[in-house]
């Protein structure tokens, strides 16, 4: 870091590529363009709730300083999270800019700019869960379920419980043969012990069955 004694403190930069296949160049250029004074990295996920690089910039920061990235989505992994750092930052006397938005949390408008920025984004979401919520009551209304379609299909289910019934494979075996997960599996049977098992699910599978549910697999 730059020792030059500023008055309104240094400008770090904090870069976020989420795999190592990414490359951080643009965002570093950028930061560098931007005049900072040391610029942090970070190859992780903007999901983890604790990123090396980002804990040791927060370390460091001091009333004055500013924290630049070259967009917000970069520093928070979400608009709740987002607003959490910059209330951190300003608890601390430090300010926030972003480049691509062009917001600058050391001015009146920066501030209100960002915080209008968050809850459109807010706004969105919530539209979106409501439009989700409505569309699938209405669904329901008509008799359809919503969801991922089952993996479970008759032939697979006969075979399930033929092998279930016989007490010679546990449920894991049973679900690995079938291709399905055992909660899956839990569901389709709706039993976790062979007395719920009907005496027609004794018989075992025929051949039919058999090959249908390999076909499933493939």
């Amino acid at each position: 870091m730059s020792t030059e004694n500023r008055t309104n403190g240094y400008l770090l930069g904090y870069c976020r590529v989420s795999t190592a296949d990414q490359n951080e160049e643009l965002q570093v250029d950028a930061l560098t363009g931007a005049s900072c004074d040391r610029i942090f990295t970070d190859h992780a996920s903007g999901k983890l709730e604790h990123r090396p690089a980002l804990d040791a910039m927060l370390e460091l920061l001091r009333p004055g300083d500013t924290v630049v990235v070259w967009r917000l989505d970069r520093l928070g992994r979400s608009v709740k999270h987002l607003l959490e750092m910059v209330a951190l930052l300003e608890s601390r006397g430090v300010g926030l800019k972003s480049l691509h938005e062009s917001i600058d949390t050391t001015t009146p408008t920066g501030r209100l700019t960002l915080h209008l920025f968050a809850s459109i984004g807010q706004f969105e979401r919530d539209l979106l869960v409501e439009r989700t919520q409505a569309g699938l009551a209405a669904a329901r209304s008509r008799g359809r379920r919503g969801g991922r379609p089952t993996v479970m299909t008759t032939e697979k289910i006969a075979v399930a419980k033929a092998m279930y019934a016989s007490k010679e494979h546990d449920v894991a075996t049973i679900a690995r043969v079938v291709g399905v997960s055992r909660a899956s599996l839990y569901r389709a049977l709706a039993v976790r012990d062979a007395s719920a098992v009907s005496p027609a699910d004794l018989r075992p599978p025929t051949q039919g069955q058999l090959t249908g549910a390999r076909r499933s697999l493939t």
